[in-house]
């Protein structure tokens, strides 16, 4: 699986055993389109879009000609005031026009983790600011991510992932990911302390689940009715993933907030943001406040010009779209197997599904990934999110290769 060099080394690897040796990770060295080829020469599909990313495909000459651009013409500087420069609010620009809101701002950081953060800092600003700065509950679901920030962390509903770090953010209450009447019961306890909702609109990293039907919207009612904010995560969802530029446009529900990264610039640079809707904006705009949060490669120009390029690319290739096709051809897949039997049922819309095996999913990804294709296991799921590029053969070699693993 790996080559036999480097037994040892000093990277430290995120998600991953600090005693695993630099050995025995796979060294990738190439990609192109929907694959990934490692050191040895083998050719991997591409299952995951690296890490839910990598929407245009790999090797794209478009992103990298505009990011050498760029940095030939304006290496890197700062937007804090009194500075912007032209790619930031070009890339800003067509973010607002994808988005749902009809107007309002974006504001741009470098992971996904951060705008979760800045998300969930933005909530509690507001209310701080209307005077109800008791209201600073977040409400989380079961089986959410939202980063590995500290704010990011303890709005995760995977309980591992908050354990082992000493405490955490407080003021957060977890609901069940699915039960729309039990967030009620907790906004009827706590409605006057509660300052906004976090929810992707499709649960990822916690198992690819999509929502009840109306569940969204039933966020939304109780959002209005108790004056909170709804913030959706919308990092793995954005740009294309659910068959629109946007989960909430996929489910018809209107967020305040909307965080974004991995697909906005397909991974070609680190880029990610906040969507702030225009009355929100209008509530930060009262002349001499200063928004005191930032960091410093927001608005980064090399990576605001890889994020044009790539919208563009969706854009022009209707790779939105094509996710609806790539979600059909991966059920006519998944149909097949459950009627013989292979898996128990699957889930997913669009470009992003699950495939429940019923047993632990972990040595059925190993066997997969020694056949030349790289999904993730989740729990009893395997996790199928690739480049919305994936070729309707590469689809059927996912299929023929998890059925393979399963026999």
């Amino acid at each position: 699986m790996a080559s036999a060099h480097n037994t040892s080394g000093k990277l430290l690897h995120p998600f991953a055993e600090p005693a695993k040796a630099e050995g025995e990770f796979i060294n990738v060295v190439s990609a192109e389109g929907s694959t990934f080829t490692d050191d040895t020469g083998k050719t991997y599909i591409d299952g995951m879009a690296s890490l839910w990313y990598c929407q245009v495909g790999h090797g794209r000459r478009e992103i990298i000609d505009a990011i050498t651009a760029q940095l030939n013409t304006l290496d890197a500087y700062n937007i804090f005031d009194p500075f912007t420069n032209d790619p930031a609010r070009a890339v800003a620009e067509l973010i607002l026009e994808k988005s749902p809101f009809d107007d309002g701002r974006v504001f741009l950081g470098c992971s996904g983790s951060e705008a979760v953060d800045t998300a969930l800092k933005i909530a509690r600003l507001i209310q701080q600011r209307r005077g109800t700065g008791e209201k600073q509950i977040i409400i989380r679901r079961t089986h959410g991510y939202h980063g590995t920030n500290f704010g990011g962390t303890t709005a995760q509903g995977i309980v591992a992932n908050r354990e082992g770090w000493g405490d955490l953010v407080p003021h957060f209450v977890e609901v069940p990911n699915d039960n729309i009447e039990e967030m009620s019961k907790v906004f009827a306890e706590h409605g006057e302390r509660i300052a906004a909702v976090i929810s992707e609109p499709v649960q990822g990293a916690g198992g690819v689940w999509p929502p009840p039907d109306g569940y969204l919207q039933g966020i939304r009612r109780l959002c209005d009715q108790y004056d909170a904010l709804f913030i959706a995560d919308e990092v793995i969802c954005g740009f294309g993933r659910t068959g629109s530029w946007f989960g909430s446009q996929t489910f018809g529900v209107m967020p305040d907030l909307i965080t974004f990264a991995k697909g906005v610039s397909s991974g070609y640079q680190p880029l990610s943001g906040v969507i702030v809707n225009q009355p929100l904006v209008e509530e930060l705009s009262e002349p001499g406040f200063l928004l005191r949060t930032g960091y410093t490669y927001s608005g980064h120009p090399a990576a605001c010009a890889a994020g044009i390029a790539n919208i563009k690319i969706i854009e022009s290739e209707g790779l939105a779209e094509r996710a609806k096709h790539i979600g059909h051809k991966t059920v006519e897949g998944f149909d097949a197997l459950v009627a013989d039997g292979t898996i128990k049922g699957y889930r997913g819309i669009g470009a992003v599904w699950a495939a429940d095996i019923g047993r632990d999913s972990t040595p059925v990804k190993f066997d997969m990934l020694d056949r030349g294709v790289m999904a993730r296991g989740v729990g009893e799921a395997i996790i199928w999110c690739p480049p919305l590029v994936v070729t309707d053969e590469q689809i059927a070699t996912f299929i023929e290769v998890l059925e393979a693993s399963l026999r």
